[in-house]
């Protein structure tokens, strides 16, 4: 998939390019999914928090994956990655409008704070987009929204389902 047509503007107003992520990227997925979680009111810890490498060994398991998993990352030479979005596959069972079962799921978006409401978040989610439309079988792509992202995603078409979603958290205790 070519992204060089995707770019998203710079502090200092130049276009910078969306990219596919990388090995080479992990820290900076797991660094920015940091800056995702406390902006969503969670309490993420410093750069020691034990989940940390918990999420860069998954990052760093599914990267090589390129059929079920891709995440897309803008570059800034002062800061590195400044923006993110992530993308996997889910096997669900098939259906008659969903004959491969695959279902899509986004998650980790996120900008940096000093380069937000430049487009970075915007056109990294488009890359995804366009990502799970020719190279995968998905048909159906879910994500959860902020109120903040919400609008985003509507802009790219994101409704709420037909069937409403629930969730039940189970308590495992900790290790």
């Amino acid at each position: 998939m070519s992204t060089g047509s995707t770019a998203a503007g710079s502090a200092d107003g130049r276009l910078a390019p969306v990219r596919r992520a990388t090995l080479a990227d992990v820290a900076a997925l797991v660094r920015m999914r940091a800056v995702m979680l406390a902006d969503m009111g969670l309490e993420v810890g410093d750069d020691r928090a034990p989940w940390r490498s918990d999420a860069a060994r998954w990052f760093t398991e599914r990267m090589p994956r390129s059929d079920e998993f891709a995440a897309f990352v803008v570059d800034d030479a002062e800061l590195g990655v400044v923006a993110c979005a992530v993308g996997a596959c889910d096997a669900h069972a098939p259906s008659p409008v969903n004959p491969s079962g695959l279902h899509g799921h986004v998650s980790n978006v996120c900008a940096d704070p000093r380069r937000r409401r430049l487009g970075h978040a915007r056109a990294c989610v488009d890359a995804l987009l366009t990502w799970f439309r020719q190279e995968t079988c998905v048909t159906v792509v879910n994500l959860n929204a902020t109120g903040d992202g919400a609008g985003l995603y509507a802009s790219f078409g994101f409704e709420p389902p037909r069937h409403p979603s629930l969730q039940l958290r189970t308590a495992r205790p900790r290790a």
